[in-house]
């Protein structure tokens, strides 16, 4: 699959809600070994949950990462003495530098073999120091489902099958736990589903072009009619499966989430996160 072209103004328009996992998954980071830390955060996108790490820890030298320029120019309003952004692209970034945190938020799940990264991310990590990140975990969802489903109808296959997430971009949260576990650290993984109330018109629609539609809406660019016809299509899916109510329309959204401590010897335990 190839990477979307981002719209950093579209994504941002659900900013709260997905800013919320961010602070989850940071809620369970332990103390950094490093003083001051060095911090990457793995598919910064627009820069605002970066700018959060630098709230947690207003004295760490930290970088953003991102492959899409769009995202990183929008990024640079966020930059300063001690943060700053750059590009690399995810499947083949490794750390050529010690980091006492490599975190990421929402961008492993396209990042394909992301698991066989972890090695060489662990590699670059400070004793102590720890690899955070958080996916979605709801592939099997209606908005990613009805997606899947119209773009492998008869019409639609041979222009965007090719494009569409599958269905193993996120593996099962024990596959995470033992791959990280048998890599030496002591690690934490979980799940959680938010029921997002989101508000306007068609607003998972609204929602899904910030994200998993972006790789769609690349492949139909060069023909708006027939880019117009699948959002239509998809539209009408959606509202039968998220229908709105007084009080908005719910979207629930399961993510996965994943802390992992290096222990602070080379042979011996990592210290607990209490």
């Amino acid at each position: 699959m190839s990477n979307p072209t981002w719209d950093p103004a579209q994504y941002l328009r659900h900013a709260g809600h997905r800013a919320r996992p961010f602070a989850d998954l940071l809620a369970r980071v332990p103390d950094l070994p490093g003083d001051p830390p060095r911090i990457a955060d793995l598919g910064c996108g627009p820069g605002n949950v970066t700018a959060v790490l630098a709230d947690r820890w207003p004295t760490a030298r930290i970088t953003g990462y991102d492959n899409s320029p769009q995202m990183l120019d929008r990024a640079q309003a966020y930059a300063g003495a001690h943060l700053d952004f750059a590009h690399a692209d995810l499947t083949t970034w490794a750390p050529a530098e010690t980091y006492d945190l490599i975190v990421s938020n929402a961008a492993l799940h396209w990042v394909p073999g992301h698991l066989d990264a972890f090695p060489a991310w662990l590699d670059g990590l400070a004793p102590g120091g720890t690899l955070a990140f958080q996916v979605p975990h709801n592939i099997d969802a209606p908005l990613h489902a009805l997606l899947r489903e119209l773009g492998t109808t008869p019409r639609w296959e041979n222009r965007v099958g090719h494009v569409l997430r599958h269905e193993d971009s996120v593996h099962a949260p024990g596959v995470y736990l033992d791959r990280l576990a048998r890599l030496g650290c002591e690690t934490d993984v979980w799940t959680t589903t938010y029921h997002h109330v989101l508000q306007g018109a068609d607003p998972v629609l609204d929602w899904v072009k910030g994200t998993g539609l972006r790789p769609v809406l690349d492949a139909l660019a060069d023909d708006p009619d027939a880019r117009d016809a699948f959002v239509a299509e998809y539209r009408d899916r959606l509202r039968e499966a998220y229908p709105s109510h007084d009080y908005g329309t719910v979207l629930p959204f399961r993510r996965l989430f994943a802390v992992a401590r290096k222990a602070f010897e080379p042979h011996g335990k990592a210290h607990s996160y209490t």
